[in-house]
C-alpha cells in the first residue's frame, strides 16, 4: 500500500477512518484516544507493526508515558501522517526535537530518528541542552556520529592550530583590523586562558617549541611596543600624550595577561629577565618632570605589573642571580616608595580620583618585596633595610619583618661564629 497515498486521505483523530486507537495517559493521568490508521502505523513503526501482527490483537494500542513525555508522543503521533521530507522543517527546537527522538527511538520510528538526529546535528546547542542530547543518543549506535562528531576531543594537532592562532590574535601578531579588533583580541585572550586551565593535553601543547617561539615573538613585540610608546611620550605636546596613554595602558594591559599566561608556560623567566632589562629606562622616563603631574593611571598600571615580577622572582617561582634581584629591588623600591603617598594625597584632596593602589595590591607588593630581601646576601639586606629606615616613609612598604628576621640571622651567625672559632681554639690548646 502507498503510505504517502494513505496519509493524504487519512488524518489524525478522524473517528470516520479511523481502524485502531492509540491510548495515552494526559499530564493529569487521565486516558486520552487517538484515533489513527493502521497502515500508516505500520508503515512507519516497527513497535506498532509488532503489536497489529499479533493474534488476537486488540484495535487499542496503549503506551505508557509520563508527564514530561506525553507532548513528546502526541507530536510524534502527528508526524507519522507527514511525507517523509515534511519531518525535518516540522521540528522546531531543540528540547522538542530530543523529545521526540526519545520517543521515536522507543517505537522504533526510523524515518522520525533520522530527521530529529539530522536536526540535531545541523543546529546550535547550549550546555545543557548538550546532556540532553547526549543521554538521548547513547541508544542509537553509528546513527549519533553525525552529532558526536560535534562533541567529541580533537587531536593534539588540530588542539595546537587552534591555540596558536589564538595566542597569535590576543598578543596582535599581525595587528588585528577595526572595527571590532579590540573586542576580538579580549575575546581571544579569554580563550587562551581558558584552554590553558587544567586539561591533561594541553602540556603537551604549550611545551611544543613551535607554540614557545609563537609566544616568546608576541612577548618581544609587545615589550618592544611598550618601549617605543613610552618613549614617544616626551617628544609630543599635550594632546597627543593623552592620546598615547590610552595606546600605552592598552599595552600594558595586555602586558600584565601575559603574566597569567606565561607561568602555565614556563615562560615568566623570559618576561622577568625584559621587565628587569628595561626597568631603568622605563622609569627614567615616567619620572621626568614633563610627567610628573599626570598620567596617573600608567603609573598605577606599572606598579601592577612590576607587582607581578616582584611576586614572581620573591617566591622563587622565577630563579635570578643574587645581583639581578638585588638590582631589581633597588630599581622599583624607591619609586614605589615614593609615588603611594602621592597617590593616597590626591585620594584624599579628590574622594573621586580612581587612580590608587588597593590594599590587595599593597599587601601582594608588600609581600613580595619582604620574601625578596630575605633571599638576599645578609650585606645588600642590610644596604636595603638600612636605606628604608632613613626615610620618613615608612609605611609603605612596611620592611619590619624583613628587619626583625635580618636581626635574628645576624645574631645567629655571629653566635656560630664565635661557637666556631671557639672550638678551633679549644681543639688548638688539646694539640
Amino acid at each position: 500500500m502507498d503510505t504517502a497515498k494513505v496519509a493524504k486521505t487519512c488524518i489524525l483523530g478522524d473517528r470516520n477512518t479511523s481502524d485502531i486507537i492509540i491510548r495515552l495517559k494526559n499530564r493529569e493521568g487521565r486516558p486520552e484516544w487517538f484515533y489513527s490508521h493502521s497502515a500508516i502505523l505500520i508503515n512507519r513503526s516497527k513497535f506498532f507493526a509488532s503489536r497489529v501482527s499479533l493474534p488476537n490483537s486488540s484495535t487499542c494500542i496503549e503506551i505508557h508515558c509520563s508527564e514530561f513525555d506525553y507532548d513528546d508522543y502526541v507530536e510524534l503521533l502527528r508526524l507519522l501522517y507527514l511525507p517523509v521530507d515534511s519531518i525535518l522543517e516540522s521540528l522546531g527546537s531543540v528540547k522538542s526535537a530530543v523529545g521526540i527522538l526519545q520517543t521515536a527511538i522507543a517505537i522504533h520510528c526510523e524515518d522520525i530518528t533520522q530527521s530529529c538526529t539530522r536536526y540535531l546535528e545541523a543546529v546550535p546547542w547550549d550546555d545543557k541542552e548538550e546532556e540532553l542530547i547526549l543521554k538521548a543518543v547513547a541508544k542509537l549506535g553509528p546513527m549519533a556520529t553525525p552529532i558526536l562528531a560535534r562533541i567529541q576531543p580533537v587531536d593534539a594537532s588540530a588542539t595546537k592550530n587552534v591555540f596558536v592562532s589564538a595566542v597569535r590574535f590576543a598578543m596582535s601578531i599581525g595587528r588585528p583590523c577595526p572595527p571590532f579588533g579590540d573586542e576580538l583580541k579580549t575575546s581571544a585572550q579569554e580563550q587562551v586562558e581558558f584552554m590553558l586551565g587544567e586539561d591533561e593535553d594541553m602540556p603537551l601543547i604549550t611545551a611544543d617549541d613551535e607554540v614557545k617561539s609563537v609566544v616568546r615573538i608576541g612577548l618581544s613585540n609587545i615589550c618592544s611596543s611598550f618601549e617605543n610608546e613610552l618613549s614617544s611620550l616626551l617628544l609630543g605636546s599635550n594632546l597627543v600624550c593623552d592620546t598615547a596613554e590610552d595606546k600605552i595602558l592598552q599595552t600594558l594591559s595586555d602586558i600584565e595577561w601575559m603574566c597569567n599566561i606565561l607561568p602555565k608556560m614556563d615562560l615568566m623567566k623570559d618576561f622577568v629577565f625584559k621587565w628587569a632589562e628595561i626597568s631603568v629606562s622605563v622609569l627614567g622616563i615616567i619620572e621626568d618632570e614633563k610627567l610628573a603631574c599626570v598620567m596617573w593611571g600608567l603609573k598605577v598600571k606599572l606598579i601592577q605589573v612590576t607587582g607581578k615580577v616582584l611576586e614572581a622572582v620573591g617566591y622563587g617561582n622565577v630563579i635570578l642571580p643574587a645581583p639581578c634581584r638585588v638590582q631589581l629591588l633597588k630599581t622599583w623600591l624607591p619609586y614605589i616608595r615614593k609615588i603611594k603617598p602621592i597617590l593616597d594625597s590626591k585620594g584624599n584632596e579628590d574622594t573621586e580620583f580612581p587612580y590608587m593602589m588597593t590594599e590587595d595590591l599593597c599587601q601582594s607588593i608588600e609581600g613580595a618585596i619582604v620574601s625578596l630581601i630575605l633571599s638576599l646576601p645578609s650585606n645588600d639586606q642590610a644596604d636595603i633595610l638600612a636605606d628604608w629606615m632613613k626615610t620618613e616613609q615608612l609605611r609603605f612598604p612596611d620592611l619590619t619583618e624583613a628587619f626583625e628576621v635580618w636581626c635574628y640571622r645576624t645574631k645567629s651567625a655571629k653566635r656560630r661564629l664565635v661557637q666556631g672559632l671557639d672550638s678551633v681554639n679549644n681543639a688548638t690548646v688539646s694539640l
